[in-house]
């Protein structure tokens, strides 16, 4: 076959005075008129190179590629849309479900059950360790009856879910090779600058092992997934099955998990988002050593400083910019907090002798302290600094204590919630008139889980009795629970409200959706008019 792409050649260029005196020259000396192309030529461009070249990855890529790896899931599809990397796992068929992730949450129901079958989701991953270990997005083995990781050089190993952490989107898998693999360490994304380079690898759209390159281009990005975000946002191409993959430097480290991306059509538009190294390694070595993470608890329920409360309260300010810290709106009795004297009305500016700039902030600071450590806290009361040393509690024994927590086990739907703070009515897009408890989290495999609740909707009712707070939902729960063993849960999801029916350990529990065709449409995603969704 002919290649018709369209070449080009250097030509010289001539004045049309000169084009006719040479012409006539050689008309009247014949061959002699050659003899003044060299003298033109020497006005040629000569390039010489470019003193400063643009970045070359190709050592890089062949150093950091043999430890990233494709991962297969093999999901039964109950009949229900999940957001996991699309129908088919966004593979070389298409025809993948553009799922919104994460905010305003997926809401995967379906009044009908349309029968069961297998499914495949395909991510990426990379192994940390020459033993086997291997990090990825939670979402991308969710619900996966078997899950098959595919090394660089083909081999194809099946793997074992070692854990996995809905809060950070993060799943530990461990596989058993016939020898030492290579693998690559996690670097430290606090040192990670808007505007370096970085590149990602992975197997979008089933093409393993594609690299793509661009910069930081910010860090600390909130995108409303969980409590604990702190994305570092990227706009090297990242597409659906680049989830898990990882986003690496030029010295080779790997400083984020690429877990999402901001598009109106579910490809690449350049803002892609990767959890930070320093949140993996902490998530990381608690799934290696438990199968489970454990996350600190302050005992406080915190909101932004609004610039009219700031004015009222007389925080101080600098050159104009807004007051920054976490208005404590109140303490949890018999928390670390309450014990350490900090009070309503207080603004907590720093953890650990590091900043805290909003509430999202010392969330994700107090999670990261394992229970039982000391940490430093300090706070603003009526103008005056003061501090103490705290022993940080076990977020989930609070939930259990507290009652805002509900297990796995018989009699339990697996949720865990929190009160509808003016934090999360922010953040979630929900008025005063709404009253209700915020679904924190949902356990893996549970009631809650079949029944297709995800975080973020509002529990505004159990039956008929009206809840708000969390103590009062899990007794309504309970109390619904001992008379039929079947609850109905009222829902608010993206403005609308649904009733849910959930039956523990009944796993073909499904939703009364009313009039409601279903609850997975589009959503904007808050900035730009797109959606975010699984890498």
């Amino acid at each position: 076959m002919t290649d018709q792409t369209p070449t080009t050649t250097p030509r010289r260029r001539f004045h049309a005075g000169v084009l006719a005196a040479s012409l006539a020259c050689g008309t009247a000396l014949g061959g002699f008129a050659l003899g003044s192309s060299p003298a033109v030529a020497q006005n040629a461009i000569q390039p010489s190179g470019m003193k400063q070249k643009l970045p070359d990855f190709v050592d890089l890529v062949k150093q950091v590629r043999p430890a990233v790896v494709s991962i297969t899931s093999m999901i039964k599809d109950d009949g229900t849309d999940d957001d996991e990397d699309g129908g088919n796992g966004g593979g070389m068929n298409g025809g993948g479900q553009q799922m919104p992730f994460p905010f305003p949450f997926p809401f995967p129901m379906q009044p009908q059950n349309r029968g069961s079958r297998t499914i495949e989701a395909r991510g990426s991953g990379f192994i940390i360790s020459p033993d086997g270990y291997i990090v990825t997005n939670n979402h991308v083995i969710k619900h996966a009856t078997s899950v098959t990781v595919t090394l660089d050089d083909g081999t194809t190993l099946k793997a074992k879910v070692v854990g996995h952490d809905a809060g950070t989107d993060l799943a530990l898998l461990k596989v058993k090779p016939s020898s030492k693999l290579n693998f690559i360490d996690l670097g430290e994304s606090d040192d990670v600058q808007p505007g370096q380079w970085v590149i990602a690898v992975g197997n979008p759209f089933g093409l393993g092992g594609s690299v793509t390159a661009g910069i930081v281009s910010a860090r600390g990005r909130d995108i409303g997934d969980g409590p604990y975000d702190s994305f570092i946002q990227v706009d090297a191409p990242i597409n659906r099955g680049n989830s898990g993959g990882p986003l690496i430097t030029q010295d080779g480290k790997v400083v984020g998990v690429n877990t999402a991306i901001l598009s109106p059509s579910g490809g690449s538009v350049g803002i892609g988002f990767a959890i930070p190294s320093d949140v993996v390694k902490n998530v990381v070595a608690q799934l290696e050593k438990t199968g489970h993470v454990t996350r600190g608890y302050l005992g406080v329920t915190a909101q932004e400083i609004t610039p009219g409360m700031a004015k009222a309260l007389s925080l101080p300010t600098k050159d104009g910019a807004p007051a920054t810290g976490a208005l404590v709106a109140s303490v949890q009795g018999g928390s670390p907090a309450e014990k350490a004297g900090i009070k309503a009305g207080d603004v907590i500016t720093s953890f650990n002798d590091q900043k805290v700039s909003n509430p999202r902030d010392l969330a994700i600071k107090v999670s990261g302290v394992a229970p039982g450590s000391k940490a430093q806290v300090s706070w603003l009361r009526n103008g005056s600094t003061q501090s103490a040393t705290v022993t940080v509690a076990n977020l989930a024994k609070h939930d259990a204590d507290s009652g805002t927590g509900s297990g796995n086990g018989n009699g339990s739907l697996g949720v865990s919630l929190s009160p509808l703070t003016p934090d999360l009515r922010q953040q979630l897009g929900i008025d005063d008139s709404i009253k209700g408890v915020v679904i924190r989290d949902v356990r893996q495999g549970s009631a809650a889980d079949q029944a297709g609740l995800s975080a973020g909707d509002v529990i505004v009712a159990v039956g008929n009795h009206a809840v708000t707070n969390p103590k009062d939902a899990v007794a309504a729960v309970h109390a619904a629970l001992h008379g039929s063993g079947t609850v109905a849960l009222r829902v608010l999801h993206q403005g609308q409200m649904l009733f849910v029916a959930v039956t523990p350990g009944d796993n073909s529990a499904t939703p009364d959706n009313g009039d409601s065709d279903n609850g997975d449409s589009g959503n904007d995603g808050g900035s730009g008019g797109g959606d975010t969704t699984p890498g």
